[in-house]
């Protein structure tokens, strides 16, 4: 039982490293763009650098926990991601502000798939309770940056944005000291660096992935691209004074189904219903939203922000549910690299659609799509298959 709280706890802070550093950069954008004298470009290189690097660095994660373990990978990541956020705030120009943060991101990229295999190591009989746990600690981080950096870290650093985020990065630092001195040490756990090492590219042809793939891919576009375009339509549509409170309510929307998980992940597991419910709701949600320029639209991107917790966190869960032991991390890598890459592609469209119809809330038709895998691609998963028999 000690072993099981220490896990618990480490899962949680592992889940709070994956995006405290990410999300400490918009409450000092502005800081950044006056002192580099970014464009508006270069502001959207730089918000968008994360995405790309989760989709491109995710497969070398699954290398380095074939040849290594999923714990010394989880603890290089959290190290590497910590000091390059400090490193962000030594930089002279734009160039290596965008080289730091691309060295951060990697170390973020290569600690997501770390984490479904240690679920699976140190909870094998609560993989949902376990998931919950870190996406729970996901969620959190996003809050805690946003809400602290400006009244808290800013004036304890002399309103310097470059030592605010150097302070972002000393908690992923100290996360990595801990988990390694910590971390429980069973045999599941010093086995998954040998039986992941039997083969660490995905095989591609295998259903499964992509069908894990594409449910993620469809959260993460939503929530991504909703953030994106939300406040663009709601200033096109004369009500700028809505924007701040809708995002707020599509982020913040997220904790209380994040905490409600934790409570019932295990109850909801290896189901169908709750991905198709819930995109049924993000579809109705999406069309809400662009459909109006009001309070509703704020009550829309709530529950839209609600739902996508929802599918999120089961979504975090499948890997381990659904794949043999060693395949565990490269399926999850796998799925991170389909899903990221897909928000982009989605990204692109909705900003394409947004130009060749000229209004703003076509920019949600794409979004809307996106929402269609959860709609089909549940009912052909083999939920009911005990993990540990799907072979990839």
């Amino acid at each position: 039982m000690p072993n099981f709280w220490v896990a618990a706890s480490l899962l949680w802070l592992a889940g709070v490293g994956l995006r405290l550093t990410i999300l400490a950069v918009p409450p000092v954008i502005t800081l950044i763009q006056h002192d580099l004298q970014l464009s508006g470009t270069e502001i959207g290189i730089l918000s968008g650098l994360p995405v790309i690097l989760f989709a491109l660095a995710a497969l070398p994660g699954s290398l380095l926990i074939a040849r290594f373990g999923a714990l010394p990978t989880l603890v290089i990541g959290l190290v590497v991601a910590g000091v390059a956020s400090g490193l962000r705030g030594a930089v002279l120009n734009v160039y290596a502000l965008y080289a730091a943060t691309i060295l951060m991101s990697a170390g973020i990229a290569i600690m997501q798939p770390s984490l479904p295999p240690l679920v699976r190591a140190w909870m094998p009989h609560r993989i949902s309770f376990g998931s919950a746990l870190y996406s729970n600690g996901l969620l959190v981080a996003e809050t805690l940056a946003v809400l602290l950096t400006i009244p808290f870290v800013l004036p304890l650093v002399g309103d310097s944005w470059r030592w605010s985020l150097a302070v972002w990065g000393l908690p992923l630092v100290a996360i990595a000291f801990l988990t390694w001195v910590i971390a429980p040490r069973s045999e599941d756990t010093a086995s998954l660096a040998s039986a992941a090492g039997r083969s660490w590219w995905p095989d591609w042809s295998n259903k499964l992935i992509w069908q894990t793939g594409f449910l993620f891919a469809s959260v993460n576009s939503i929530y991504f691209c909703s953030n994106a375009f939300l406040p663009g339509h709601l200033t096109a549509a004369g009500r700028p004074d809505l924007v701040g409170h809708a995002l707020t309510a599509l982020n913040f929307g997220q904790l209380p189904a994040s905490f409600a998980l934790l409570a019932i992940a295990a109850r909801i597991e290896r189901r169908a219903w709750p991905f198709i419910s819930c995109g049924a709701l993000m579809l109705a949600c999406v069309v809400g939203m662009a459909a109006t320029a009001n309070l509703w639209t704020v009550f829309f991107a709530g529950w839209l922000g609600f739902l996508g917790a929802v599918v999120m966190t089961l979504g975090f869960g499948l890997p381990a549910l659904l794949a043999a032991p060693a395949d565990v991390a490269r399926m999850s890598a796998a799925m991170f690299t389909i899903s990221y890459g897909s928000a982009l592609v989605i990204s692109v469209l909705s900003g394409a659609a947004w130009d060749l119809a000229g209004e703003p809330r076509f920019a949600f038709l794409p979004i809307a799509l996106s929402a269609l895998p959860l709609l089909v691609v549940p009912q052909t998963i083999p939920f009911g298959r005990p993990s540990g028999k799907a072979k990839m």
